[in-house]
């Protein structure tokens, strides 16, 4: 016996009406009104700037007040003795020159992970995020040990007029070893994001690989580009362990401003360390909102906002 197509409800006279619960207006996903999803709002936020200003503005503020017990004249005096300029010199310069290979290089090492195959590539990602686990002074000693003039590089490269352990290159060499992973990493999820199939039309249409590369990728990866380069060349701005032992520490050569601050405090002379820190405090934050304004742009011009 077939079913018919159209069959015949009950009556639904016998059935209790149904009631309909009325919905407010913060309610609605769009309304002026709508609950947060998290509750605690004014708790949460009012916890995380205790928080930021226990651990961060603190500190800093700090920093700021000790520098103060100086005269100008004796901060002046402080910042600018031909050490210390110096060692600004070989601190920043330094610090710029391995962001621009980690520039590079990184953005190369990223491609390799990401588009390529082969033996090994697990270890090789593996290895890349070496310089956050090894104890930045284990890594200075082993710089030395392989760029002094009896290690395995450094024996080879001595002889012909080259010399990087307690040279300034020693000092941008120990800089690129532990700034590489944040270049690599931030962009390399950005490659795995990116699609293909633009690359692929770009090439359809008669593009040369630089076009391609300038006109298709490089716009996709250049916020992540910058954001790399400007975490490496913080974290290079500050760093000490791994540079201390490489640069041979000699004033006016291989100086860095970390070890004119702590050689400062060694010396108990804590106002003169401050005023030098806070300088490099200053202009490391004018560096970075420099980066972050410059990141800001290529977003609005790549959205045309």
């Amino acid at each position: 016996m077939s079913t018919p197509l159209n069959p015949v409800l009950p009556p639904t006279d016998d059935l209790p009406p149904v009631q309909m619960r009325p919905v407010r207006p913060e309610h609605h996903i769009g309304a002026k009104g709508m609950r947060r999803v998290l509750p605690g709002f004014g708790l949460t936020l009012g916890c995380t700037l205790f928080y930021l200003g226990l651990i961060v503005l603190l500190p800093l503020s700090a920093l700021v007040w000790k520098t103060l017990s100086l005269s100008l004249d004796q901060w002046v005096e402080a910042v600018t003795s031909p050490r210390v300029l110096a060692a600004y010199r070989l601190t920043f310069g330094a610090s710029l020159l391995a962001a621009c290979v980690n520039l590079v290089f990184g953005l190369l090492l990223a491609w390799v992970l990401v588009r390529y195959e082969f033996k090994g590539k697990k270890l090789a990602d593996a290895l890349v995020d070496l310089p956050f686990a090894l104890p930045t002074a284990v890594a200075g000693i082993a710089l030395t040990a392989l760029l002094a003039d009896n290690g395995w590089v450094g024996q080879v490269l001595v002889p012909l007029g080259i010399e990087l352990a307690f040279k300034p290159g020693g000092v941008v060499i120990a800089l690129i070893f532990i700034g590489l992973p944040f270049v690599v990493r931030t962009v390399q999820p950005v490659l795995e994001d990116a699609e293909k199939e633009l690359e692929e039309a770009a090439t359809c249409l008669g593009a040369s690989r630089w076009q391609t590369f300038r006109h298709v990728l490089l716009p996709l990866i250049a916020p992540a580009l910058m954001t790399g380069f400007a975490m490496a060349f913080a974290r290079a701005i500050g760093e000490y362990g791994s540079v201390i032992f490489i640069a041979g520490n000699m004033p006016m050569v291989s100086e860095i401003t970390p070890l004119i601050i702590v050689g400062k405090l060694e010396q108990y002379d804590y106002a003169g360390a401050t005023a030098v820190a806070v300088v490099m405090l200053a202009i490391s934050f004018a560096l970075l909102l420099a980066i972050n304004g410059l990141q800001a742009w290529q977003r609005r011009r790549l959205t045309g906002g």
